[in-house]
């Protein structure tokens, strides 16, 4: 059994995605709200601290989500409600964990993009040795699965 150091410092949940995951997604879906971020964070001009708890606000528009790490089931399920409305759509940066019971019950009809590689979060040393995912609710998407490559560092 390899001996892995741990990579990420225990309990914190704010690590920033990296440029090389958000940009072409924002180009995709040029975001206008970033549902659960800080001001050190944030991705969007207009987004939801923990302060403001945007877990219990309504979004609107084309939100972006990278929910804090341990409580992706209730952010997942919120963003797969909030965009069953007609004016909000979510694209989530989540672990691909396809043997939860919210993994089944509320991305199974979005679409899904499993990121190839290891991203590297901004302010880590190494890159998040899980498989991520992108996961898109609401909108015109079908339910398929794509591959997701990292933009070349």
């Amino acid at each position: 059994m390899a001996l892995f150091d741990t990579k990420f410092e225990k309990g914190r949940q704010d690590w920033e995605t990296p440029e090389s995951i958000f940009s072409p997604l924002n180009d995709e879906f040029g975001f206008t709200l970033d549902v659960c971020a800080s001001v050190l964070n944030k991705k969007c001009k207009l987004f939801y601290s923990i302060e403001d708890d945007g877990f219990n606000k309504e979004w609107v528009g084309s939100c972006w989500m990278n929910p804090p790490f341990g409580e992706q089931g209730k952010w997942v399920k919120k963003a797969y409600d909030e965009s069953k409305k007609d004016n909000c759509l979510v694209v989530a940066l989540l672990p691909a964990r396809t043997n939860t019971v919210w993994w089944h019950k509320y991305c199974k009809d979005a679409e899904v993009r499993f990121i190839l590689g290891r991203p590297k979060f901004v302010g880590a040393k190494y890159g998040l040795p899980q498989p991520l995912s992108i996961v898109i609710f609401g909108g015109e998407s079908k339910t398929h699965f794509k591959t997701f490559e990292l933009l070349k560092e």
